[in-house]
């Protein structure tokens, strides 16, 4: 009786150690843990298999009207490397005031850094602040009148740890002493500047652009973007810091293969609030053989290094209204700002008739939620199969939208690429989150676990999807 219970007992350890050691299976090895995060279809990295008309197409945000026009005495037709945030319930703008004299070949006046302020993102003031002298009068919106005038580029620090007396700042390039570098500056209320030290805080790079720097919630450090020359071209730059003084050795970007080497002036990087995971950016392509126009792309990552770019297509074209066809005439300002009164889109700006003249001014744009590229098929149709998915389960929400006689089609597959019984969802119409109902028995929710998501697209896109029990 004992040896059979002994035997017994020999079989269980033995069944016990071949399951706590049994590898995990490969789908679930594989799997992209996204748990309940939003997911945008910016890249092809949520994607396994892709067939027929559908592709990655990245999108143009339909112009709106002007903004600001910089024709103030201190300001003019060069004026440029404008910054917007969000700051509780108001926007500010940051920006270069300055004008060039065309037939002179001159600077009319010291470059000078401008504020304006909105309730709503669309309409802007500028108030008198009454903080420098120009032409022997206060009565301005200069905001700054240091050093480093020419790209001062501020932000509000999300720093949980942030000194109040620093809860804004800047980077600007200067180039004092024939010395190149950047200074950091702080600021208690995001009017009232000054330098944090008088020595530059980087100096790799070349910085005769808008150097920009966040704090990046993702790796709890100050990320930096800046420009500088790599063989001739103009290349972006990232450096990290802990306490926006001491910085890392600068690293270049790095892109997919098969991206152009082409010159990059102005990058816009930021996290992508509604999935923060994601950095987004608006690199703003210059093409000296072509009458030193620019225009702005889309590029985004995963790691703040490795960028997918859409190069083939500018976002903001020069047939957008108006005056964007000459030297640097079409800038895409640092900025994203979702406006209270426009909850289904996000508005960015870009600016227009530089040099042209008399005045500069900046126009806003208006993108879909999550709509910087859409997953899209045409009339053909096609299908899209996701990567295994690790997610906490809950509802599925889509962001989509189907043209006429278009349709979407969403599978939910286990982790052997098997539809589950039921878990079939066809959509038509327009919505930026909609939740998702299955089959006949009209299922809403799913366990936590692995799963795939199989798209059958025809005339239509999709731009986003998460898992959440909100």
């Amino acid at each position: 009786m004992f040896g059979q219970n002994a035997q017994l007992y020999s079989s269980f350890i033995i069944l016990f150690l071949l399951f706590i050691v049994a590898p995990v299976s490969t789908a679930e090895e594989d799997a992209l843990e996204i748990g309940s995060r939003r997911e945008l279809f910016t890249d092809g990295h949520l994607i396994d298999k892709i067939d027929g008309s559908v592709e990655l197409q990245v999108q143009q945000p339909v112009p709106k009207g002007v903004s600001l026009v910089a024709d103030k005495p201190w300001e003019g037709n060069t004026s440029a490397y404008f910054t917007v945030f969000q700051d509780d319930d108001k926007y500010r703008m940051y920006y270069r005031g300055s004008h060039w004299l065309v037939d002179e070949e001159k600077a009319a006046h010291r470059e000078v850094t401008c504020y304006a302020e909105s309730s709503d993102g669309i309409t802007w003031t500028k108030p008198e602040l009454g903080l420098y002298e120009f032409d022997g009068s206060k009565k301005n919106n200069i905001v700054w009148n240091g050093p480093g005038t020419h790209c001062f580029t501020p932000f509000k620090d999300t720093n949980p740890n942030c000194n109040p007396d620093a809860r804004y700042k800047a980077l600007t390039a200067d180039y004092r002493d024939g010395k190149r570098g950047l200074l950091a500056l702080q600021s208690p209320d995001g009017i009232h500047w000054k330098l944090i030290q008088d020595e530059h805080v980087i100096t790799e790079g070349y910085f005769d652009s808008q150097n920009l720097a966040f704090w990046d919630s993702n790796r709890m450090l100050y990320v930096d973007y800046h420009r500088t020359f790599i063989n001739g071209v103009r290349s972006i730059m990232t450096c990290t810091s802990k306490d926006f003084v001491n910085w890392t050795k600068p690293v270049l970007l790095e892109y997919q293969e098969g991206s152009p080497n082409e010159h990059l002036y102005t990058n816009a990087v930021r996290l992508y609030d509604r999935a923060p995971h994601i950095y987004i950016g608006f690199p703003t392509r210059y093409l000296p053989n072509e009458g030193s126009r620019v225009e702005p792309l889309f590029m985004s990552s995963r790691d703040s290094i490795n960028f997918h770019r859409y190069s083939a297509v500018p976002v903001v074209p020069e047939s957008a209204p108006a005056d964007r066809k000459g030297n640097r005439s079409n800038y895409m300002a640092n900025g994203l700002l979702d406006l209270n009164v426009e909850p289904k889109h996000m508005s960015v700006y870009a600016t227009e008739a530089y040099y042209e003249g008399p005045d500069n001014r900046i126009r806003r744009f208006q993108y879909r939620k999550d709509g910087f590229v859409a997953l899209t098929a045409d009339k053909s149709g096609g299908v899209v199969t996701t990567r295994p998915l690790k997610t906490t389960g809950g509802k599925l929400y889509l962001n989509y939208q189907t043209s006429e006689g278009g349709s979407i089609k969403v599978d939910v597959l286990d982790e052997d690429d098997e539809l589950l019984p039921g878990m079939e969802s066809v959509l038509v119409g327009d919505s930026i989150d909609e939740q998702l109902i299955f089959g006949k028995r009209r299922r809403t929710g799913l366990s936590a676990g692995v799963y795939r998501l199989r798209f059958s697209i025809n005339n239509a896109s999709v731009y986003a999807f998460r898992f959440s029990d909100k």
